[in-house]
């Protein structure tokens, strides 16, 4: 990856430049004292003002007392001190912007977790079945433009919040130039950065491009109807209702982007695609676009199942979009874990689960937040988030490997075979296997046994048997018989009870002496259930139940017909398959043939095969029919006796006919098995769980731990930290530390982390404030340049490395270039918004008017909109098939591009100083 175009150099070249521009050269001019007034300057018989423009564009500024920090006094101090107090403000202004950056990882990490909770919705589908799923609380677009613009924005907007009421609710330059200033550095830096670190001959694209043109167009009015509330309605004054309705621009973005995500309104009527003329070549994509194979697609806000079988009625369309990323993940999840079977078919599913957990941290979509998280912990050096996830998984893991062992190794377990033996009446005797597993092998075990009579009788039935069993040391198994009557007359099926009882150590002693702990128990089953199958009937053929759940890695299901209420004579049952919403050849082979019960066979089995088709939720069915039995040799033959003749009336009574369960409904269904191993990774990986905290004493031992930074995103090996590393984590351990005592954000679903994480922002920024303003006038810049370059600078680095972060590592370019465009429009609605709508209600109930100088501000609102509209041209001309996208592409065109957009902000700060000083003519 290139590496970030920003260098020392530059920034020193910079600011000598602004140094230069603000001492005129003009000996014609004659200086002027610039204050920074805590309150009004001038008092003026309809309100409050900050003074003219024109009369602050040279001359000495002189610093007057922040908001929260005192004047540095003397304020005429000597060069050399007046340098070393411009080092000691640089310094302080970067380690705060350092702590603004570790608290606001806390405060996206619970941003975070309140945007991933989850709810169930029950769906109905048009066979009037119901299923329960689960979708997002928060839909995407929404949380993007509201919960995540906050976390990514809050200094910008705190601080003009903070500076208009800290400084008797006058106008400020610092808080609106540091928005304008964001905003450009966002738009052309950013963006330019995002396009020049794709890999060679990759590009990205904007996805949801709707919302995307709905957030660039209010990124770009927001500023537009900023110079109109300047220069153009009422100049000079901001109205009330100005201020109202650039707040409630705000929700109107919100809703507009939360309609085009959810194809509402008219936007349900346009087309999915839409292609401009051929002759230009420009290729605008919608939703859907490259998806996949074999992931849902989401048109008209809706799901589609993705079933590969066509005519499947078993799909169902759901109007929650929310859910779709969850099923994007799930998609993902067992995308990977199909690759990683059919690579290592030798592996248990454990150890794919161990084997896909870093893989799908990697490759599923993440959130605006959680590149945020990522880029901060590695410039602090707190380590990749991902792999040090995947590694504490391992370890813990490991750790779990070495449990304590089952109880059978000192204690033997007794219990017969199985739970259910059959017999036909005419077998004679039967015999119950019992079974002692465990123990040391050194102890001999008595064990009782006696019948008991269900539907069967002794005496008449079965012969009534009881005693002990003895198990010697090294013995385990035995035996008991009980002895079957026979007749001849035609009866139902009887079942009687066998029970093991009284375990001990000694002969007469009672089951409590096998010792503490003990040496032995009984455990399940110790009843066993015999049931006698009458040989005097051709029998009753059928399924044991109606319907069959499966699971479709079943393979070769293999079925029982049984043969209940007689065995007596050779009968075949012929059986063939039937589709329902599965169909032959896809779901399952088709398959019939014939059964044949030779005399006395109580059952017989069949064999369908189901095909796997690894789908996470699945639920088809067909059906298993068993045609009419033929009774192909009876059991009685010659010359019969009275007795016989008897029978035979009885016995053509009982020809063979169906049972009840003739026609067998099989379901396929997911894999449980694997769909509890998808739910499984889906939960490892489950990206709020990753990033967020569930005590402090985990918070304090993160804090002072160092890790490792950046590295190879592919390989799960964690590499030791680099001295870079100790440096940063050193230089930010008072910040972790301190950020520590923040509330998990487990407690009240990341709320408390939340509110007060945002709090500690507003105090920092009110710090940073006083800062930039002491820092500017001790270097003779004003606030409007300082807040351009230096302080947006500082609150716009980290969302750098984040986007730079999502550039690559997404497949889309929406987290990097698309969030970029909300950001700026909320900055300017909230930041501005609330700012000047509480100065224009508080004069208003004062009788006066709120003033704003348009002066530098709307210069600066000019220049970036006239950018900022090249910018976006150049953004959709990249959608050219030679370019590929909004990022990346050639490797020429990706750089000239890069320069362009860095050139544009360079124009941007160089006009902005050069008319702050008057060099140039403003408004």
């Amino acid at each position: 990856m290139g590496a970030l175009p920003f260098h020392p150099s530059t920034i020193l070249f910079l600011l000598l430049s602004l140094l230069l521009l603000s001492h005129p050269c003009s000996s014609s001019s004659r200086p002027q004292v610039v204050e920074r007034a805590s309150g009004t300057q001038q008092p003026q018989p309809l309100g409050n003002t900050t003074g003219s423009g024109k009369g602050k564009c040279a001359g000495k500024v002189v610093c007057r007392p922040g908001i929260l920090l005192p004047v540095w006094l003397p304020l005429n101090p000597p060069l050399g001190e007046q340098t070393g107090r411009a080092v000691i403000y640089f310094s302080c202004l970067l380690y705060m912007f350092l702590g603004v950056s570790i608290i606001a990882d806390r405060f996206m990490a619970s941003i975070e977790v309140i945007t991933s909770q989850e709810k169930e919705v029950t769906i109905t589908k048009p066979n009037g079945e119901t299923s329960v799923t689960t979708v997002r609380v928060w839909n995407e677009t929404v949380s993007n433009l509201t919960l995540m613009a906050l976390g990514s924005s809050a200094p910008e907007i705190l601080l003009s919040v903070i500076e208009v009421c800290g400084h008797n609710f006058d106008a400020g330059e610092l808080g609106p130039g540091t928005i304008v200033g964001s905003a450009a550095f966002n738009m052309f830096v950013i963006i330019g950065v995002c396009v020049l670190v794709i890999p060679k001959g990759e590009s990205r694209k904007i996805k949801h491009l709707r919302v995307f043109f709905i957030t660039a167009f209010w990124s770009i009015f927001a500023y537009i109807w900023l110079y109109l509330i300047l220069a153009v309605i009422s100049p000079g004054v901001v109205e009330v209702w100005e201020a109202l309705v650039t707040l409630l621009y705000f929700p109107v973005c919100v809703i507009l982007a939360w309609i085009a995500d959810r194809r509402l309104l008219f936007y349900k009527y346009m087309h999915k695609r839409y292609r401009a003329d051929k002759r230009h070549g420009i290729v605008v994509e919608m939703e859907g676009d490259l998806a996949p194979k074999g992931i849902d697609v989401i048109m008209d806000g809706k799901f589609s199942d993705g079933s590969p079988c066509p005519g499947n009625s078993s799909s169902t369309t759901v109007s929650v979009q929310a859910g779709a990323e969850v099923d994007q993940n799930k998609d993902e999840a067992v995308r990977i874990l199909k690759d990683l079977k059919e690579k290592h078919p030798d592996k248990d599913l454990d150890q794919l689960i161990e084997m896909a957990n870093y893989s799908a941290l990697v490759q599923q979509k993440k959130s605006r937040a959680f590149y945020r998280i990522q880029a901060t912990r590695l410039m602090i050096g707190a380590g990749n988030v991902l792999r040090k996830h995947a590694a504490e998984r391992a370890r813990r893991r490991a750790e779990g490997g070495s449990g304590s062992e089952d109880d059978m190794a000192t204690c033997s377990h007794i219990s017969f075979e199985c739970a259910q033996y059959q017999c036909t009446e005419n077998c004679g005797t039967l015999s119950l296997g019992v079974i002692c597993q465990g123990g040391t092998g050194q102890d001999t075990f008595y064990v009782d046994y006696r019948t008991e009579n269900g539907s069967a009788n002794a005496g008449a039935d079965y012969e009534f048997s009881e005693g002990t069993l003895v198990f010697k040391p090294g013995e385990t198994r035995k035996e008991i018989k009980v002895g079957i009557l026979d007749d001849d007359v035609f009866e139902e099926d009887e079942h009687f009870f066998v029970r093991l009882q009284n375990l001990r150590l000694e002969e007469g002693a009672s089951a409590a002496g096998t010792g503490t702990p003990p040496k032995g128990r009984l455990i399940e089953p110790l009843v066993a259930t015999v049931t006698i199958l009458d040989d005097d009937h051709a029998g009753i053929f059928t399924f044991g139940q109606r319907v069959l759940r499966v699971s479709e890695s079943s393979g070769m299901l293999v079925l029982t017909v049984v043969r209940n209420s007689g065995s007596r004579g050779m009968v075949a049952v012929p059986y063939h398959t039937e589709d329902g919403t599965a169909r032959s050849g896809i779901d399952y082979e088709e398959t019939k043939g014939e059964l044949e019960f030779p005399n006395e066979q109580t059952s017989q089995t069949l064999q369908v095969r189901i095909i796997n088709m690894g789908e996470y939720e699945k639920q088809e069915n067909f059906f298993i029919v068993l045609e009419e039995p033929k009774w192909l040799k009876r059991g009685i033959s010659g010359n019969p006796s009275p007795e016989e003749e008897e029978a035979r009336r009885i016995s053509e009574m009982g020809k063979p006919i169906l049972g009840e369960h003739s026609r067998l409904e099989v379901i396929i269904e997911e894999s449980c098995e694997f769909k509890s191993t998808v739910d499984k990774l889906l939960r490892d990986t489950n990206l709020a769980v990753v990033i967020g905290t569930h005590s402090w004493r985990e918070q304090f031992i993160e804090a002072v731990t160092v890790s490792a930074g950046d590295g190879d995103e592919e390989g799960q090996e964690q590499r030791m930290p680099n001295c870079f590393d100790y440096f940063m984590h050193i230089l930010s351990v008072f910040w972790k530390i301190l950020f520590a005592c923040v509330p998990p954000t487990e407690y009240c679903n990341g709320w408390a982390c939340f509110v007060v994480s945002i709090l500690v922002i507003g105090f920092l920024t009110a710090v940073i404030g006083d800062l930039a303003s002491h820092f500017g006038c001790t270097v003779g810049l004003r606030d409007t340049v300082t807040a351009v370059v230096f302080v947006a600078l500082g609150t716009s680095i980290p969302d750098t490395f984040a986007s730079k972060v999502a550039a690559t590592q997404d497949q889309y370019a929406d987290a990097s270039v698309g969030n970029v465009t909300g950001s700026n429009a909320v900055n300017v609605f909230l930041g501005i918004g609330v700012a000047w709508s509480v100065a224009a209600v508080y004069w208003k109930v004062k009788g006066q008017v709120f003033r704003v100088d348009p002066g530098s501000l709307a210069f600066s609102v000019t220049l970036f909109t006239i950018f900022a509209f090249i910018s976006m041209g150049v953004l959709m001309l990249r959608r050219r098939p030679s370019v590929g996208g909004e990022l990346g592409g050639p490797r020429i065109t990706k750089v000239l591009t890069a320069l362009f957009f860095f050139g544009l902000w360079f124009l941007y700060i160089l006009f902005s100083s050069l008319e702050a000083y008057c060099h140039i003519q403003g408004f």
